[in-house]
C-alpha cells in the first residue's frame, strides 16, 4: 500500500481488518482461475479506499486524486466487486457481525420496507429512467428493505416509473432468499395488497403501518423510521444523492458501498455516522 495522507473515507485498520479476509479470498480465487505469474500491481486497501472515496465524494472516476490507483484500476475492481456478488457478500457477513453486537441473532426476523426516488444524471439511459407520478420526479426509484435496527438487506433500483407494490414484491423476494427466517415486515400506505398477499405466500406477514391520524409534518411512525432512517445515511454519500449508474446493478452497488460504512462502524464502536460534522 502507498503511503499517503488518509482521507476522511478511509478504512480504520479495524474496519479494514473486517472486509481483507473477502476480498483476499476473491483476488486468490481470481487469480488460481487465470494465473498470470505475477504479483497484484494495485493494493486491495487503497482500491477499496479509492472506491469509498468516489462514494462519500460523488465525484467522476476519472477525478480521483492522484495518490490512489489509477481511476481505471479501481473501476475495474469495483466493477468485478459488483458482477462476482462480493459486495453483496460483504453486506451479508458484516450485517450478521453488527446485530451479533447489538445482540442479537445474525439472520433477523423482522424487516421494514421504503422506497426513494430521485432524479439522474445525463448519462443515465432514457430507457431505465421514468417519472414518479406521486413525487412528480423524473428518474430512478431505490427499494430499501432493513431490518429494525436499519440495516440494509435487500435493494432494488428501477425506472421511477414502477409501483412501490412492484419494487416491494422485488424486495420481498430478494430478503426471503437471502434470509429465509424473515416473518414479518411493516411497510408505508404506498404499498397495497398485491405487497400484502405476495409476503403472506413467502410466509411473510407485511403490515402496513399509518400516519398518526391528524398530525401534520414530520413525525417519528411505528417501526418505519427504521428504514427512513438509513435512506438518509445512505444520501449523505454524495455519490447517492443523484443517480450516476448506467447501469440500474451500478446504482444497487453504490448504495451497497454506502451501506459497509453502518455495520462496519458499530462492530468496531466508531463514531456512527450524523447529518452535522461530517463535511
Amino acid at each position: 500500500m502507498i503511503e499517503r495522507k488518509p482521507y476522511p473515507s478511509d478504512l480504520s485498520d479495524a474496519r479494514w481488518a473486517l472486509i481483507e479476509p473477502t476480498l483476499t479470498a476473491w483476488r486468490k480465487a481470481r487469480l488460481d482461475r487465470r494465473p498470470t505469474g505475477r504479483p497484484a500491481k494495485v493494493d486491495l486497501r487503497d482500491a477499496f479506499d479509492a472506491l469509498l472515496y468516489v462514494n462519500r465524494t460523488g465525484i467522476p472516476w476519472k477525478y480521483l486524486p492522484h495518490d490512489f490507483p489509477n481511476h481505471a484500476a479501481v473501476y475495474a475492481y469495483y466493477a468485478a466487486w459488483r458482477d462476482e456478488g462480493i459486495l453483496i457478500q460483504l453486506n451479508y457477513d458484516l450485517t450478521g457481525l453488527a446485530r451479533v453486537k447489538e445482540g442479537r441473532k445474525p439472520e433477523p426476523a423482522a424487516s421494514v420496507i421504503d422506497t426513494q426516488s430521485v432524479r439522474t444524471s445525463t448519462n443515465v439511459p432514457l430507457s431505465s429512467q421514468g417519472t414518479d407520478a406521486a413525487k412528480k420526479i423524473v428518474g430512478r426509484k431505490r427499494g430499501i428493505l432493513t431490518d429494525t435496527i436499519g440495516l440494509i438487506l435487500a435493494v432494488t433500483v428501477t425506472a421511477a416509473s414502477l409501483s412501490e407494490n412492484a419494487l416491494g414484491i422485488q424486495l420481498l423476494d430478494q430478503a426471503k432468499g437471502t434470509y429465509p427466517t424473515i416473518s414479518k415486515s411493516w411497510v408505508d400506505t404506498g404499498f397495497k395488497s398485491a405487497v400484502v398477499e405476495h409476503g403472506a405466500n413467502l410466509g411473510i406477514d407485511v403490515e402496513v403501518v399509518n400516519r398518526k391520524p391528524g398530525v401534520r409534518g414530520f413525525h417519528i411512525v411505528k417501526r418505519r423510521w427504521a428504514v427512513e432512517r438509513s435512506i438518509g445515511w445512505i444520501v449523505m454519500h454524495r455519490r447517492l444523492a443523484r443517480d450516476y449508474g448506467t447501469l440500474p446493478t451500478s446504482s444497487e452497488a453504490m448504495i451497497r458501498v454506502a451501506s459497509i460504512d453502518n455495520p462496519t462502524k458499530r462492530i468496531t464502536d466508531e463514531t456512527t455516522p450524523t447529518w452535522r460534522g461530517t463535511y
